[in-house]
């Protein structure tokens, strides 16, 4: 027999599982499907070692969908965004740049998680939920687009008939195959390394962006480890330097990162595996088809700068959310499939650019564009309008009202 549902998930990343949780919470019948069970140990092969800042905006999807407070008490606020320019002959902080969320808001910017751990509180939640069904190692195999639902074909041989399908299922996401949309992908040579390390000095909520050559070196806080204090840590390269950086002895390897860090939290001390992963931007020519949608990764990727990733797409959940539950009777006729697409394809283009800007500017190796790039960010930080203006972007809000601490 058939099987019908509201919503298909395509897709089961942090993005997926929380969009289930959240249509899941909303009292919409869910399907989630992967082809790959999520790893939700550190500790186990596949584990992704790397974090998520969920930005403010983030929070009140995550309060909806019921996993803010299995999250909460594992997140490390992150108070101030910190840059420094070591982009000198040595490299050793020349110029650094602090921006204090109390300047726009009573709360911390975001709070920094693990992504295994996203995963492990996510499948948990779902599990609480009556209305979803999780299916790990099953995944979308085709669709057959109708006037009043979609006919998914699963890897398993399964039929699905669901109101809206949403392609949640990554960079090379085959709901965009199946809709047939075209992307744009930029590349810049660059890999990112990604780990976990302990340090004598304490962060202080301070989430650090050290610019050099070859893309910024990201110090994230995370709650102390083993009593010491802890970050999370993506330095990005060229791809040959990171397969050199990833190959050194552990002693070696911690000789470099504490260099390449400018010492700013002492020295640097290795806590999980090295894991590398490549960098690209990339941007779907539309966010929608017939009754179906794309979300985060399958509709726009990033380089890890300024928290922007997932917390894109936790803003595409937003969107698409607030539609559906416009249209209950029927969330994926035009009124949300088109409206969703207007809502986010346009904003989404500005990010991927901006980002884009920036980590081309944090690549310069030149010695003059090094010079240059200091100087940008000592203008833009110099002009109290501007520095809030660009604290709000980032955060994606447009007023201080948008800024409040979650309750």
């Amino acid at each position: 027999m058939r099987e019908t549902t509201d919503i298909l998930i395509s897709g089961g990343g942090v993005a997926g599982l929380t969009a289930a949780a959240a249509f899941g919470s909303a009292g919409f019948r869910v399907v989630c499907v992967d082809p790959t069970p999520p790893v939700t140990d550190a500790e186990a092969e596949g584990a992704d070692l790397r974090t998520t800042a969920l930005l403010q905006p983030s929070v009140p999807v995550l309060i909806g969908a019921g996993l803010w407070d299995r999250l909460a008490p594992h997140a490390a606020p992150l108070q101030v965004m910190r840059i420094i320019d070591a982009g000198g002959e040595m490299p050793v902080a020349r110029l650094t740049k602090d921006f204090d969320a109390a300047d726009i808001s009573d709360a911390p910017f975001g709070w920094n998680l693990p992504n295994w751990l996203l995963r492990h509180e996510m499948v948990a939640r779902l599990a609480e939920l009556p209305n979803v069904s999780f299916r790990p190692g099953t995944g979308f195999a085709r669709m057959l687009p109708r006037e009043r639902e979609a006919l998914v074909t699963l890897t398993d041989g399964s039929q699905i008939a669901a109101r809206l399908v949403i392609g949640a299922d990554g960079r090379t996401s085959p709901v965009r195959e199946a809709l047939g949309i075209g992307v744009r992908t930029f590349r810049y040579g660059q890999k990112a390394l990604a780990f976990a390390v302990t340090h004598d000095l304490p962060h202080g909520n301070v989430s650090t962006e050290v610019h050099r050559s070859g893309g910024p070196f990201t110090l994230v806080p995370l709650p102390d480890r083993d009593g010491l204090p802890a970050s999370a840590v993506v330095w990005m390269e060229t791809g040959a330097e990171v397969a050199r950086l990833a190959a050194l002895p552990q002693p070696d390897f911690e000789a470099e990162m504490t260099a390449r860090s400018s010492g700013i939290l002492g020295p640097l001390r290795l806590a999980t595996k090295r894991s590398v992963w490549p960098i690209i931007s990339q941007i779907a020519d539309r966010m929608s088809g017939h009754r179906a949608v794309l979300m985060a990764e399958a509709a726009h990727v990033v380089p890890p700068i300024g928290a922007q990733g997932l917390n894109m797409s936790l803003a595409d959940l937003r969107s698409l959310l607030d539609l559906g539950q416009s249209h209950r009777d029927d969330p994926g006729q035009p009124a949300v499939t088109d409206a969703y697409h207007r809502s986010r394809h346009r904003e989404v283009q500005a990010r991927v650019a901006g980002i884009d800007l920036l980590n081309r500017a944090s690549m310069a190796s030149a010695p003059g564009l090094r010079d240059l790039r200091a100087k940008a960010l000592d203008a833009l930080y110099s002009a109290r309008a501007v520095r809030t203006s660009l604290m709000r972007a980032g955060l994606g809000v447009r007023s201080a009202a948008a800024t409040t601490k979650p309750t």
